[in-house]
C-alpha cells in the first residue's frame, strides 16, 4: 500500500494486533503485520491537528482478493493450517503403528525459515527473485518446497531418522547452519517437514502414507521379488516399500482451469524414475484416479506405483526362476491420514483409485504406454496345487517378546498330501530392502484328503532381538521344496511394537503461600 500524505502527516498504525488476531495469525506474534489474502483488514492514520481531506490527501493499495488456497470448512482449516501436532502412520498394512510429529508452524523464527526456503529456491524459476509475482500462486510455491526439501537431506551419515519427532529442530538446523544439509531423512521426515512450510504459509497440508508401495525402474507397472529355496529375500532391483509417506496440499489450479480447491499430491522423497531420481507433484488426486495422466505433473509415476502388480519368484539353484505368487492388486493397498480433530487415522483410498473390480483401466495419455504396459501384464495363469496355506498372528508381540503364529494348511483334493518345507525368518526395512535371515527350520507336513491342519511356529526374541532394526518389521516365509514337484510360498510381515511410555502424575497437596515471607 502507498499512501500520498501532506506535511501535516504524522504516522500509521497498521494495528497489528487486532489485524493478527482476526486473521489467525497472532500465533506468529503481534509485533509486524501478517495477514491472510482474501480478508479484510484496517489500519490507522493519524495527522497534526486535522482530519483526512479528500482533496489533499489519498491512500492507494494493490490488493489481489482471490484466494486459490481457500478451504471452506472451518474444521478443516483448523486441522490443515492451524494445527501443529500431528500423527505418522507406519507399519505395515495389515499392521498400521502411530507416532506422534510436531509441526510447529508457529514457532519463533519458523516463519522467517520458510521465507528463507522461498528466497533459496528463486532459482528454480529461471532467473533471480526479484520479481516475486510467481509466489501469489500455490503450484510454484509447492513446486520450490518440493524442490528444496529433498535437496537439503542426505541418507549417508547424520542423526538416524527415526529419531526426529518434529520439523523444528530439523528446519533450525538447516537454518542456523548457513542452509547446508541436514542428515539425514526418510519419507515420513520429508513429507512432516513440508507439511510445516505449507501449512506456515498459509496453504492446508496433510501428510498421506499409502502401504504397499513399489519402486521399480524397469517395469513401472509391475514388481518381482526375488526368493531362494529357504524363503530368503533376495535383493533385487525393484523393491517393495512396506509405506510411503507424501504431502497433500489444498488449491485450485489456475494451471487446470480449476475454480475451486482440490487435492493436489506433492511427494518431496527423490524416488528412482528410470531418468535418474525425481521428485513429483502437484498432481490433481482425482487425475491420477482417473488416469488423466497428460493433464499434470508426473502424474503417471503415481498412478503406475498405486496400480502396480506385484509377483513372487523362486530363484532355483540352477539359476531358472519360478513364479509362485502373483497378485494384481497388492500396491496402493491402503492410503490413510489423520482424521479431522481426532488422533483415528482417515481411509482415503478411494481419492486415489477405484476399488478392486471397478478399476478403469485406461490411459488418456498418448505418451506413457501405459495401455501397452497393462496389456503385457496380464496375470499368468499359476497352478492350482490344491493347497491353501497362510500364516495368522497368535499374538502381537512388543519388543522383549516371543512371535507366535498359526500356520493354516487345508488339503482342498480328495487324496493326501505329503510336504516338505523350509521356513526362515529376516529383518526388512521399511523402503523393502532384506536384511539379515537370522532364523531357519523345515518341517514336513502330512494333510489328509480335506484336511485343516494348524501348525503353531514361535521366533523367540532371543532370535530376532539382536538383528531387531529402527523400522521394527522381519518377515516371515514357508516355500515348499521344489523336489516334491509343487511349488507353494506364504509369507507374512510382522511389526514389533514399541513398548508404550506411560507417564502419571501422583496427586499432591500443594500449598500456597506469600514468597515475600519466606
Amino acid at each position: 500500500a502507498q499512501l500520498y500524505k501532506s506535511k501535516h502527516y504524522t504516522n500509521v498504525d497498521l494495528n497489528c494486533p487486532s489485524n493478527c488476531q482476526i486473521h489467525n495469525t497472532h500465533f506468529f506474534g503481534t509485533d509486524r503485520q501478517i495477514i491472510r489474502r482474501g480478508q479484510a483488514f484496517n489500519f490507522y492514520a493519524s495527522f497534526h491537528n486535522r482530519e483526512w481531506d479528500d482533496s489533499v490527501d489519498q491512500a492507494t493499495f494493490t490488493v489481489e482478493t482471490d484466494d486459490p488456497v481457500y478451504l471452506d470448512n472451518q474444521a478443516q482449516r483448523e486441522e490443515y493450517i492451524l494445527n501443529e501436532h500431528g500423527i505418522l502412520y507406519e507399519g505395515v498394512h495389515k499392521h498400521i503403528t502411530s507416532r506422534p510429529w510436531h509441526f510447529g508452524q508457529f514457532e519463533d523464527g519458523i516463519l522467517d525459515i520458510c521465507l528463507k526456503i522461498l528466497d533459496m529456491g528463486a532459482s528454480y524459476h529461471h532467473g533471480s527473485d526479484r520479481d516475486h509475482c510467481w509466489r501469489n500462486d500455490p503450484v510454484h510455491v509447492s513446486m520450490v518446497v518440493n524442490h528444496m526439501i529433498p535437496e537439503n537431506n542426505d541418507y549417508l551419515k547424520g542423526t538416524k531418522p527415526f529419531s526426529w519427532n518434529g520439523s523444528v529442530p530439523i528446519l533450525q538446523q538447516w537454518y542456523n547452519g548457513r542452509c547446508r544439509p541436514v542428515r539425514y531423512g526418510y519419507c515420513g521426515s520429508l513429507a512432516s517437514v513440508m507439511c510445516t512450510v505449507m501449512r506456515c504459509l498459509g496453504i492446508p497440508s496433510r501428510v498421506v502414507t499409502n502401504f504397499c508401495f513399489p519402486c521399480s525402474n524397469e517395469n513401472p507397472l509391475g514388481i518381482n521379488e526375488i526368493f531362494d529355496c529357504t524363503g530368503k529375500n533376495l535383493c533385487g532391483k525393484d523393491k517393495l516399500w512396506r509405506y510411503h509417506c507424501w504431502n497433500e496440499s489444498w488449491m485450485a489450479r489456475r494451471d487446470l482451469n480449476q475454480c475451486c480447491g482440490d487435492w493436489q499430491c506433492l511427494d518431496p522423497t527423490p524416488l528412482e524414475t528410470g531418468r535418474g531420481s525425481a521428485c513429483s507433484g502437484p498432481t490433481w488426486v482425482r487425475s491420477i484416479r482417473e488416469g488423466d495422466l497428460d493433464l499434470d505433473y508426473d502424474g503417471h509415476y503415481m498412478f503406475s506405483r498405486l496400480n502396480s502388480n506385484y509377483a513372487g519368484w523362486l530363484s532355483q539353484n540352477n539359476a531358472k526362476k519360478t513364479k509362485v505368487f502373483c497378485d494384481a492388486w497388492p500396491c496402493g493397498q491402503q492410503l490413510i491420514t489423520k482424521s479431522v480433530g481426532s488422533e483415528q487415522f482417515e481411509d482415503i483410498t478411494g481419492n486415489y483409485k477405484y476399488e478392486l473390480g471397478m478399476m478403469k483401466w485406461y490411459c488418456n495419455a498418448s505418451n506413457c504406454h501405459i495401455d501397452r504396459e497393462l496389456s503385457s501384464l496380464k496375470n499368468p495363469f499359476l497352478s492350482d496345487s490344491g493347497i491353501n496355506t497362510r500364516l495368522k498372528m497368535a499374538n502381537c508381540p512388543m519388543y522383549g517378546e516371543d512371535v507366535q503364529l498359526h500356520w493354516l494348511l487345508e488339503n482342498l483334493r480328495s487324496e493326501p498330501k505329503n510336504l516338505k518345507f523350509n521356513l526362515c525368518a529376516q529383518i526388512i526395512t521399511y523402503n523393502g530392502c532384506p536384511m539379515d535371515q537370522f532364523w531357519k527350520d523345515s518341517v514336513t507336513v502330512a494333510l489328509g484328503p480335506r484336511e485343516v491342519k494348524k501348525i503353531p511356529l514361535c521366533v523367540s526374541y532371543s532370535q530376532y532381538g539382536p538383528y531387531l532394526s529402527d523400522h521394527n518389521i522381519m518377515k516371515v516365509v514357508a516355500v515348499s521344496d521344489s523336489e516334491c514337484g509343487e511349488v507353494l510360498m506364504v509369507s507374512r510381515d510382522i511389526v514389533i511394537n514399541r513398548p508404550p511410555v506411560i507417564v502419571k502424575v501422583k496427586s499432591f497437596n500443594c500449598e500456597l503461600c506469600d514468597l515475600r515471607n519466606v
